[in-house]
């Protein structure tokens, strides 16, 4: 229709597009949400949580360290080196800014 304006368009911008890519691959997700829910834990108890292997998880905490997501902390027990992993307060801000954009885009594909 000649004459009128037309408004501008705000691009829609997926809430998908939110979700931190680091976290969003599963085994670091489930990494942030143990050490989210537990607090700290060893090595060991993060390999029996995710049912990874030794390597895998190396990868993964290693990656989420370089980030600042998570702290390493290295110590000896019995003899033996021991490693502990604490979600930091980065970490913490992290994970929570992706579960709000996960619940923002349920909330879109559900039409809420």
């Amino acid at each position: 229709m000649a004459g009128r304006a037309r408004l501008p368009v705000e691009p829609v911008i997926s809430p998908a597009l939110a979700l931190d890519p680091l976290i969003h691959e599963r085994l670091r997700l489930a990494i942030l949400a143990a050490l989210g829910s537990h607090g700290r834990l060893t090595f060991n108890e993060l390999k029996a949580l995710t049912g990874t292997t030794d390597g895998n998880l190396s990868t993964h905490t290693q990656k989420l360290e370089t980030a600042g997501y998570v702290q390493a902390l290295k110590g000896m027990i019995g003899g033996r080196s021991n490693t502990t992993y604490a979600i930091t307060i980065p970490g913490k801000d992290a994970l929570a800014r992706y579960l709000d954009a996960l619940e923002r885009l349920m909330g879109q594909m559900r039409g809420n």
